[in-house]
């Protein structure tokens, strides 16, 4: 008999569900985008239920196709979740029902609050970056908790009252999922805990004095699990009895998905964002350049392995905002064209800090702009320098791993949607000056969440068994 593996990509600009086979292979899939919310400047919300929605339609979709082929629903032995980082929900555990829309991982309401925040303790924003591996910024949950109780009455009742469940998305898809107030599972995996700041980074529990410094009550808070186990079999849609098996937030799923299971391998995927990750092995390294420690992946029993993370605000984004509001491309592959038209970009940077600047500077503060614009500039130097933004930005972050690892990368993993550009990653070889290595299957966050779920049904009974998932037919893009 045949077996398969599902995987929900819940992102932040759209909601999937993919269903691979035991090789790794995609069978099918459905995508549906969904609506992003501008209330205030620097400010960026999504309708929770949208995103519950959304996973609902994939799901029904991709198991129509599914089923269309000659597969039958009970061929899928498990489920995997992957979700956006750092988006930050609130809602009521009497009624299910959100308390305030979700806050977006880049969203900057709290740039006041992060400078209050930072004055509280002589070391700025590292005060929590011991415990957490983690500085204190807009980007990361506990900062959106906090500005939500500050902010939002029914939400500073309801943690008074201990009636408050909070969670990123993937708790809150797990427990909609599992039952939502009919004994829906609370509970987050440790990939996801640990971009929180609430977190112990060693002990992977929640941190008494982070909760302290927050002001956030530990009832509020999900259970922490691994990335690869059985939590508990899902009782909506038709995927009713099948189990939730894995869960990674979509850094570290893209990492397990590239198979970078040796400490010094590196991915880097170029989503709406662009994010680097180096294994670091079994212990946590703190970066002294910059950088972020986190929780790559914890497959049930076995050692937690951690990873130093660049994350860049603005990758796809910036080709989004180049078509629908400087309008100089009508689809977003356009821009590959344009780019490719010229040799060069004429002297143009492009520094796209619609969000500030994250990895390795951490300015907040930092607008975006295009500069060195002449009578010469036409639109595909505009185009290039797009391209040329996320990658220059990368350069910035591997020359940071290269300071704190001590030994320089020589090969890059690369997935994401801007890798479809032979031209991107080809200047990104160029900027980098060392090999981009880019897989033909390029799916590989939803790929690693459902490596994860495997490995905890059996399907694969070690890492040794992926060895040959979605290894034919790479691209290199020499340096």
């Amino acid at each position: 008999m045949s077996s398969f593996i599902g995987s929900i990509d819940q992102g932040t600009t759209s909601s999937r569900f993919l269903i691979f086979d035991s090789k790794g292979t995609l069978v099918t899939y459905h995508q549906v985008e969904f609506p992003q919310y501008y209330p205030n400047p620097g400010w960026i919300e999504h309708d929770p239920t949208d995103l519950l929605e959304t996973v609902y339609k994939c799901i029904e979709e991709a198991l129509k196709k599914f089923v269309k082929m000659g597969n039958a629903i009970t061929d899928i032995k498990a489920i995997g979740i992957t979700n956006q980082r750092e988006t930050t929900l609130v809602w009521d555990k009497q009624t299910g029902k959100p308390l305030y829309n979700a806050i977006v991982w880049c969203d900057v309401r709290t740039h006041d609050l992060v400078h209050e925040l930072t004055a509280k303790s002589e070391l700025g924003v590292n005060a929590l970056k011991e415990v957490c591996g983690l500085p204190i910024s807009t980007y990361f949950s506990a900062v959106k908790l906090k500005w939500l109780l500050d902010n939002v009455p029914a939400v500073k009742e309801a943690h008074e009252k201990e009636t408050i469940l909070m969670g990123n998305v993937d708790t809150w898809l797990i427990y909609n999922l599992t039952g939502g107030i009919d004994g829906g599972m609370f509970l987050t995996d440790v990939t996801n805990a640990s971009r929180t700041m609430l977190m112990d980074i060693k002990k992977l529990q929640w941190s008494e004095q982070s909760l302290k410094f927050f002001g956030i009550k530990k009832c509020a808070l999900p259970q922490i699990y691994s990335s690869s186990e059985k939590y508990g079999d899902i009782k909506i849609t038709d995927l009713a009895g099948i189990p939730i098996a894995g869960v990674l937030g979509d850094q570290q799923s893209a990492l397990v998905g590239q198979k970078c299971f040796r400490r010094g391998e590196v991915k880097n995927t170029y989503g709406t964002g662009c994010f680097m990750l180096f294994n670091t092995g079994t212990d946590p390294v703190i970066s002294k350049s910059g950088l972020l420690t986190t929780v790559g992946y914890k497959f049930g029993k076995e050692d937690t392995v951690y990873a130093l993370e660049g994350s860049i605000a603005v990758a796809g984004s910036a080709i989004k905002w180049v078509r629908d509001n400087l309008c100089i491309i009508n689809e977003t592959h356009e821009i590959n064209n344009l780019a490719a038209s010229v040799k060069d970009t004429g002297g143009v940077y492009f520094v796209t800090a619609f969000s500030g600047l994250f990895a390795p500077y951490w300015r907040d503060d930092a607008r975006g702009c295009i500069v060195g614009i002449t009578q010469y500039t036409n639109k595909s130097h505009i185009a290039r320098a797009t391209l040329e933004a996320a990658c220059f930005q990368t350069r910035a972050i591997l020359d940071a791993m290269n300071s704190d690892s001590g030994h320089p990368l020589t090969s890059l993993k690369v997935d994401g949607g801007m890798t479809n550009s032979d031209i991107c990653m080809q200047i990104q070889a160029d900027i980098l000056r060392i090999n981009v290595d880019r897989p033909a299957m390029k799916e590989t966050t939803a790929l690693g969440a459902a490596m994860a779920a495997g490995l905890a049904v059996g399907i694969w009974k070690s890492l040794s068994e992926l060895d040959e998932v979605n290894s034919k037919d790479r691209t290199t893009f020499f340096s």
